[in-house]
Formats: C-alpha cells, structure tokens, sequence
C-alpha cells in the first residue's frame, strides 16, 4: 500500500492498528458490567425476562412480527417434532418511518394493517423488535430510543404490546385472549441458537446481529441480557465525528454507525472525500452524491455501483482505501463479540456458539473472514474458542420460541 495512503489512514484512525483489540474488549466489559449495575454507561444491558424452553412444543402455531432495521415481516411459525420450524403465510414490506417522519398513530397502525390476516390463527404472538425498548416483567416493551434512523420519535415511551392489540381491538378483533412478547432481534437470535448449542459441539450461545443495524446478545447466570452494544460510545478519528455529526442524533448509537450497513457506504464517502481533499484521489473523479452498502460491496466485486467512474488510479486508491475501512470494521467487530465471549465464561471446555446474523456480515466482501481470524487469534491467547453458525430466519424463529415460553 502506498505511503500516503498509510499516512492518511493512521492520520484519521482509520487504520485498522488504531483498533487495540485488548483495550476495547476490557472497555466494552466495564461498560457491560457498568449497565448491569445501573451505573452510567453507554450499554443499556436489559433484561429479557425469557427463558428458553427446554423442548419446543410441536404443532402450535404462533404470530410473529419481525420489525427490522429496514423490513417489517409477519407470519406464522410452528414447529415439528423434531424442532424444525415451519413458516407459513410470509409477508414482507417496509418499516414505517423512513424517510419521513410518522406519528405513533400511524405507526401502530402499520403494524396492526400486517396483523390483521393472522390474527386468529394464534392467542401468542412473538413481536421481535429491533430496536432498544425496556422490556416489563409481563413481557411487553417500551422503546427508548429508535436507531437506524426511524423517524417516529412519539413512539418512544409507548408499550408497544399494548398499543398494537389496542389498535386492533378499535378494528373490531377480540384480543382478550392474546399472548404477546416483546423481544429484541439479537434475543430472538440468541433463542434460535441455543437449539443447535449441543449438535454443534459447543457450551453457551451468542445472538450476533450485523445488518441494516448491530447488536449482540449473551447469557448472563440463566438470564438473556440484550446489551444494545450498538450504542457502545466509541472514541473515533475526526473523519469518523464528521460522519457522525451528519446523521440524526449524532450522540446516540455510535458503535452501530460505524460498522452497520445501514451506515457503512456513508461512512466510506465521507473517507473518500476527504482523501479527495488531500489529494490522493484526483480531482478527475467525480465522487458520487449518495453511497450506500450495496454501491460498496458492488464495487469490491467487480459490479455495478456508485464508483463506476473512477479512472483505473483512482479505483485502485479508492478500493485500499474501503479494504482498510472494512478491515478497521472487522476489528470492532471482534472486540465486541470477545467482550460478549469472555463475559460467558463459557468457551475453555468447548467453544461457544455465535449465532451470527445480518446480510452486512455476510455479504460484504472479507468483513466475516477478516472477523472471525481477528476474534479467534485473540481468543486463542486467552485459552477460549468461539464458533460461527447461521441460522435462517433467526430473529422469527427465536421469536415464535420466545412466544412458546410464555
């Protein structure tokens, strides 16, 4: 790699030898246990009041409302007696509030329009929500704040259980019989792992979730704890505030911008203009307006995307320098889940499972590799291992699980 663009990157912390792995794990846990405490810190760590069922019960349809960082998607789950699930009457549509600001009127309703088919089929609903709510001890939750820039600010502070089966009480539906749970994404996540726990080999379960937004999960005693790790309030470059500084609530879910997909083109523009500045990418090159995620991994791969008009230089600059960007990314990434590892205190004997979600994690060219060979060489200098799984429509099926304990 070229001197300059060395010297750019450690410049601006960018480089991924500005990420001490050791340093921010032990950060990330004195955070972690801060929250437990509930003393000031950035991780909310919030109960989940679920516990898994030792044996799913097979054949009992559920309700499940998977309110993603871009997707809301409803269905029903059961499942076999083998403990395989059963999706049924899948329908998928956008998340109310982006791009525009909504009430919560209008919110709920949404949510009560993508019930109303299934509603009944099933007395237990399982609302995966995946967003930082507190969750009550009769299971509903109340958000506290919306990441992933939702633009529905009256939501928060409502109990979300509460106002959906109100809505659809208004319509006309006997609801005095239902079942709801509130469950985080990264908590549904973790529910859908624990099953593959002993047939994998491993002791204790991770819920991982890196896509339109980040989040992790881990078990604390016999108690799921939703750390909202996304929030994690990282110290960071000056081109990393800048970015910052340009989105909504620049204070607020700081970790989760940087290394989100939701945010991860973004971020990149911001690095690629000011390398602009600087000169190491020509004043030839029109950079674009907008970049998003796929425009990225579009480009690592050789397709179409935002960057298609660099001359044959400046591609070359411009791809070290998002190689870089996603390299720092994986780094973050395994301190966080390290943190969440050692936290276990599983993963001497066997190792832990991660159960790992999110198109972002996924898809986007080195990001899973680079991560998975950070984590387990510091992993390894500890006398603990961790594996990786993917479960398919993890975040629904944890839910209809949670659901089923209540």
């Amino acid at each position: 790699m070229n001197s300059t663009i060395n010297d750019f990157l450690v410049k601006h912390s960018l480089s991924e030898s500005a990420i001490d792995i050791q340093a921010l794990c032990d950060y990330f846990i004195s955070e972690m246990n801060a929250g437990l405490e509930k003393r000031p810190s950035s991780l909310a760590m919030i109960n989940s009041y679920c516990n898994p069922v030792e044996k799913v019960p097979a054949g009992e349809k559920v309700i499940v409302i998977d309110a993603g960082g871009t997707n809301l998607r409803t269905c029903l789950i059961s499942f076999d007696e083998s403990g395989n699930s059963i999706l049924e009457d899948f329908r998928k549509t956008h998340m109310p509030g982006i791009g525009k600001k909504i009430s919560a009127k209008d919110f709920f309703s949404v949510f009560a329009d993508e019930t109303e088919r299934l509603i009944d089929k099933s007395d237990r609903i399982g609302f995966c929500f995946s967003y930082a709510a507190e969750i009550l001890p009769d299971h509903d939750g109340v958000p506290v704040s919306l990441s992933k820039e939702i633009n529905a600010p009256e939501v928060v502070g409502k109990r979300l259980g509460k106002e959906l089966l109100t809505e659809l009480e208004k319509r006309g539906f006997d609801v005095s019989k239902k079942k709801i749970i509130i469950l985080n994404d990264t908590v549904s996540t973790l529910l859908a792992g624990i099953s593959k726990v002993e047939e994998l080999g491993c002791e204790g379960c991770i819920g991982f979730i890196l896509g339109t937004g980040t989040n992790t999960a881990y078990i604390e005693g016999k108690t799921i704890i939703n750390e909202e790790s996304g929030n994690f309030n990282l110290a960071l470059g000056d081109i990393d505030e800048a970015f910052l500084s340009s989105t909504l609530e620049p204070k607020k879910y700081r970790f989760e911008k940087m290394i989100s997909g939701k945010y991860l083109g973004p971020g990149c523009l911001f690095v690629l203009k000011q390398a602009q500045k600087e000169e190491l990418i020509s004043s030839r090159t029109t950079l674009p307006e907008n970049l998003i995620s796929a425009d990225v991994t579009s480009f690592l791969k050789g397709g179409k995307s935002a960057l298609d008009t660099l001359d044959a230089t400046d591609r070359e600059t411009i791809e070290k320098l998002i190689k870089a960007y996603i390299r720092r990314t994986s780094r973050l990434v395994a301190a966080n889940l390290a943190a969440s590892v050692l936290k276990t205190g599983y993963g001497k004997e066997k190792p832990v499972l991660i159960n790992a979600d999110g198109s972002t994690f996924y898809f986007v060219p080195g990001l899973k590799e680079q991560t998975e060979a950070c984590l387990s060489a510091f992993l390894r200098e500890k006398g603990r291992s961790a594996v990786f799984t993917q479960i398919e429509n993890s975040p629904a099926i944890g839910s209809a699980i949670g659901a089923l304990s209540i």
